[in-house]
């Protein structure tokens, strides 16, 4: 065969094999002249690899290696290798045209012609026909699955193998590179958490199964990339999968992930409350080949944005931000509208300020932005608004946000807003009677936004406060001087004329109550004044979802709340005065949070590795009304996947008890979850730890 005719069918067959088709290029070399030596075999050393590179909890039989870290394999050829006469490649190729230049297609040489890469190569060892190598990913490489082949290169050509997915290699970023100074065990490792939710006054939380390390999740990981159509190029920089991720686990612009519904009806899917994990639901997307899951709101998006992000080893922690604002008017300050009678105008009122939100937060370095706001950075991917056309947000560095320097990327005055006790200003306004529809502000609040922001604290499920982190202590020179820095950057000034002085300030008091139990509140009237106050007040309850948008108003009556209740719901009670001898208004709120009924997880028999023991979920109904359609979830990363049982009714005061065997694989640490949900009572969980021997 012409030489030119055979480089010709070689550059040509290159290209299928980097399209996934299986070629020997025997074919290539005459009868006459085959190689004088052929490649035997590969010894990817997964155990040991993994081990170093702290990918073993991956349940995935393929090597996973962290980029810029050596990991060594063994090549059987069927004659011993000469370093000084052969040439061997190994070629590591992703996506469907694996190009040089883009480094989707990298060539490690060993022997006579070596030369350097990106990725860097070294013999460590020949015995017999064996020769060890040790590899290096470039700390820019791409992270995804690679095809791996091997290649002998002689004078007559190239014999390349065969593609076996028994050999594909993932590649990972790696949070154990020099500077990425975070506790890896926890922001990596740890495959089960605490997302805190409630309010203010009552933080309560839930446990979540992050189970990044899961069979499948990799892999539906790397889908979401893919599906989301995210350049090869892109995937080495982690600055632009954070990005990305945080568009890509939301559906609202993009088929991404999960579909966003705060409707109440979760009738053609999973009701957000009713979910346990992350690894449930991407398997769903993935096995679905990419089709949006319903439903989800913010801890359910925080909780599968923080397994996507750890699975690619990138450090991520979730964080609950307590009164947080969600600013629609874009003047920094958040109004509640209230009618002539004191209750909330639902119509008028644009803003909310959400009881909590969950978002995450990434470690990493921010070579783009000056070195002081390099470390923990915001993203989120609860669809609240555009970022560059699309539904996301951040990076965005958690010390630019405390320093007031918003002129960086990305989205900093957003997340400044939602936390900002200085520059958000609650504002309640009494709608005056002029033809103009003018309104007046009767109170203001600087520090009702943003009062506390929390995350899991290493090696506890206690919370960590962080609220530091993000803002200055109030009232202090740096605060003062982080106003003046936003200020500067564009944020609107926070001056406005506060209300006068009323002589009369009101307090609401009222205690956490048992969902279906009557509350006591208690409203404190102090005078200031020397004078006699006569004070008309009316105190107006409703019903309000998480989010802080009300939804039905109730009489003062006990128990008359219940026919109201919607999911994660509190109750809202706003008092509005009016002093008769100056005509002066007052006003003040106070959120009651309901806690759920009880769910009871008992271990039967002491956990061992190879042995049965048996758990039991109880349930008991306390209502004096029928419970209906329930479904109840079970599932422990890394001792069982998610078991889901459901249940035509309960009736009032009926219980439900279900029993799992379960045998464990592994031993250490294990953490049941537990979620029992339906249309009229949600966010009933509970999660026991225990130790399997």
């Amino acid at each position: 065969m012409p030489l030119e005719i055979r480089k010709v069918l070689e550059k040509f067959l290159s290209l299928l094999i980097g399209l996934g088709s299986v070629f020997i290029l025997d074919s290539l070399y005459p009868a006459k002249s085959p190689p004088f030596w052929r490649y035997i075999c590969v010894d990817m050393r997964v155990t040991d690899n993994k081990k170093a590179h702290n990918t073993s909890s991956y349940k995935n039989t393929s090597l996973i290696v962290r980029r810029n870290k050596e990991f060594i394999i063994i090549i059987r050829f069927d004659r011993p290798f000469n370093n000084q006469q052969d040439n061997v490649h190994l070629e590591f190729m992703i996506g469907n045209s694996p190009d040089e230049n883009k480094g989707t297609y990298i060539t490690v040489s060993f022997g006579k012609e070596k030369r350097d890469g990106r990725w860097n190569g070294r013999v460590i060892g020949m015995q017999g026909n064996e020769v060890t190598v040790g590899i290096t990913p470039d700390a820019s490489c791409i992270i995804g699955r690679f095809r791996t082949f091997v290649t002998i290169v002689t004078d007559l050509g190239k014999q390349r193998t065969q593609r076996n997915p028994d050999i594909d290699l993932y590649v990972l970023f790696n949070a154990w590179d020099p500077g990425e100074d975070t506790d890896r065990q926890e922001y990596v490792m740890n495959d089960v958490g605490i997302i805190f939710n409630g309010e203010i006054n009552n933080i309560s939380s839930r446990a979540w199964n992050f189970g990044q390390f899961e069979k499948g999740v990799l892999d539906a990981c790397l889908l979401v990339l893919d599906a989301g159509k995210v350049p090869l190029l892109y995937r080495g920089n982690a600055i632009e999968v954070v990005r990305q991720g945080s568009a890509l686990i939301n559906s609202q612009d993009d088929d991404g992930v999960l579909v966003g519904s705060w409707s109440g009806d979760y009738s053609t899917g999973t009701a957000p409350t009713a979910w346990t994990g992350s690894p449930e639901i991407l398997l769903k997307y993935a096995k679905d080949g990419g089709l949006p899951v319903c439903f989800a709101q913010c801890w359910v998006f925080a909780g599968v944005l923080n397994t996507f992000m750890r699975c690619l080893g990138i450090p991520t922690r979730v964080v609950t931000n307590y009164c947080s604002a969600h600013d629609n008017t874009g003047n920094l300050k958040t109004d509640i509208i209230l009618d002539e009678d004191g209750r909330v105008n639902r119509s008028r009122t644009r803003d909310s300020v959400w009881n909590y939100h969950s978002w995450n937060e990434v470690f990493m370095r921010r070579p783009d932005l000056p070195e002081r706001f390099s470390g923990w950075q915001v993203i989120d991917c609860t669809p609240q608004e555009t970022s560059d056309g699309l539904y996301r947000c951040g990076p965005t560095s958690v010390n630019a946000i405390r320093d007031g320097e918003l002129s960086y990327p990305f989205d900093a005055r957003f997340v400044f807003a939602e936390v900002r006790n200085m520059s958000m200003l609650f504002d309640v306004y009494l709608p005056s009677s002029d033809k103009y529809g003018n309104t007046k502000v009767i109170n203001v609040d600087t520090t009702y936004v943003g009062k506390l922001l929390i995350t899991k604290r290493m090696n506890s499920n206690a919370y960590e406060d962080i609220t530091s982190a993000y803002k200055h202590p109030e009232g202090s020179l740096k605060e003062r001087e982080t106003m003046q820095m936003a200020e500067r950057r564009g944020v609107s000034s926070r001056d406005y004329l506060p209300p006068a002085e009323a002589g009369v300030t009101i307090e609401l008091q009222a205690d956490t109550i048992k969902i279906g139990d009557n509350f006591k509140l208690t409203l404190n009237i102090k005078n200031q004044t020397r004078q006699t106050c006569t004070l008309s007040a009316t105190i107006t309850g409703c019903v309000v979802y998480y989010t802080g948008i009300t939804s039905s108003i109730f009489k003062l009556d006990n128990k008359a709340y219940m026919p109201y209740l919607v999911e994660q719901s509190n109750l809202l009670f706003v008092v509005y005065g009016r002093i008769e001898e100056n005509g002066k208004t007052l006003s003040t709120m106070r959120v009651v949070a309901l806690r759920p009924p009880e769910l009871t997880i008992k271990v039967t028999g002491t956990p061992r590795v190879g042995k049965d023991f048996m758990v039991t979920v109880s349930f008991r109904n306390p209502f004096n009304f029928i419970l209906k359609n329930i479904q109840l979830r079970l599932e422990s990363p890394g001792l069982i996947t998610t078991k889901l049982k459901t249940y035509d009714h309960i009736a009032p005061g009926g219980s439900l008890q279900y029993t799992e065997t379960i045998t464990p694989q592994y031993p250490g640490k294990k953490v049941l979850i537990a979620c029992l949900d339906c249309a009229t009572v949600r966010q009933v969980t509970s999660q026991l730890e225990i130790f399997v021997q």
